[in-house]
């Protein structure tokens, strides 16, 4: 295979990734059309009801074609797909403000709490199930392995508020709201990260112990390998992969755990903008968050297919050369064309691993 053949490879699968992202963008802003537009009530009535009791019809009706509602549902379909095709989402009913200004301001201090939270759970998660599947003593890893349950079970609106209860009012170490300071990050980025680190931890342990039952662990025992190396070494390298998998997951954990965080720690971001807009039937920014929330999905899948090969270097994201005709008997059989290639030998994957 030419040297630009891998290159190649990877360039097409990105491009096929990348034209499947395109209808799974398509298919989310369709079915939130159907699914907004099928709601009972109407969006620019409540709006105006909320403002003026006193309102006329004919008010109503000059309102409802300003925002494109008095047209039929098809050629609204079409006039806002088409806006959106040319980077135009709309302007919000509630606040009269573009779609895409409103969601861009609110981005930052949303990743910079969903940021921190995916910290916090990763290295709280996977420490946790690393140092249960270590620890020799059966009671203490089994009391450690019963943590993430419970992690995942506890409501997160009552911890960040039982979290606000200790550290902001009985002992004033951390802010109880606001945006101001790092110090404001600290309390809902731990709240988002107690179910999202539960996850983890959760699905890490199993594969731990899984693959420390695997036969290429006693062969890296058999050639010197001393405990604390077979555990971090080797196989916490192979049982990462189905944690870095559920990351698409933990995306979409994060992004709907901000609107309840946002809203008990009084923070403006995502959530809060989700949930005045669900509150309100803002149909264009409900749709503005639909998008946002799918390409989030979307690139984090994407990120995690590219990492796979850094992290086992059995996998590939190119294609399996074809194996030449070994005799003019017989020939052999074409090795099929696979996004994904492992190699037969796992001691020759255990002394790269090394």
């Amino acid at each position: 295979m030419p040297q630009h053949a891998p290159r190649a490879a990877i360039v097409r699968y990105v491009a096929s990734r990348l034209g499947q992202a395109l209808i799974v963008l398509w298919a989310a802003y369709t079915v939130s059309f159907i699914v907004l537009y099928a709601l009972p009530s109407d969006p620019v009535a409540l709006l105006a009801g909320g403002e003026a009791t006193d309102i006329t019809p004919e008010q109503l009706a000059a309102l409802n074609a300003q925002y494109g509602l008095d047209q039929p549902l098809v050629v609204q379909y079409l006039l806002r797909l088409g806006g959106v095709l040319t980077g135009d989402f709309g302007s919000s009913i509630a606040t009269g403000r573009p779609v895409a200004e409103v969601i861009g301001e609110a981005i930052p201090p949303t990743l910079q709490v969903a940021g921190l939270g995916f910290l916090i759970a990763v290295l709280a998660g996977g420490g946790l199930a690393v140092l249960a599947t270590y620890v020799r003593s059966s009671t203490l890893s089994t009391f450690l392995l019963g943590l993430p349950p419970l992690g995942v079970a506890i409501p997160a609106f009552w911890f960040g508020l039982m979290l606000i209860q200790w550290f902001s009012f009985q002992l004033p170490i951390f802010p109880a709201m606001g945006d101001k300071s790092f110090a404001s990050l600290v309390l809902p980025a731990i709240t988002l990260a107690l179910p999202t680190g539960a996850m983890i931890a959760q699905l890490l342990s199993k594969s731990l112990e899984t693959s420390l039952g695997e036969a290429y662990i006693d062969t890296a025992r058999a050639k010197g390998a001393d405990r604390r190396r077979v555990h971090l070494r080797h196989a916490l390298r192979n049982a990462a992969l189905p944690a870095i998998t559920m990351t698409g997951l933990i995306i979409g954990q994060l992004l709907s755990g901000t609107v309840v965080t946002e809203t008990v720690f009084s923070r403006p971001g995502i959530g809060r903008v989700t949930a005045s807009a669900v509150q309100q039937q803002d149909i264009p920014v409900v749709q503005g968050i639909v998008l946002f929330a799918a390409a989030a999905f979307i690139l984090a899948n994407l990120a995690v297919d590219l990492v796979y090969p850094l992290l086992d270097p059995r996998i590939q994201l190119t294609a399996a050369p074809r194996r030449r005709q070994a005799s003019a008997s017989a020939p052999a059989a074409a090795a099929p064309e696979s996004a994904v290639t492992v190699p037969p030998s796992i001691d020759a994957a255990l002394e790269a691993a090394r």
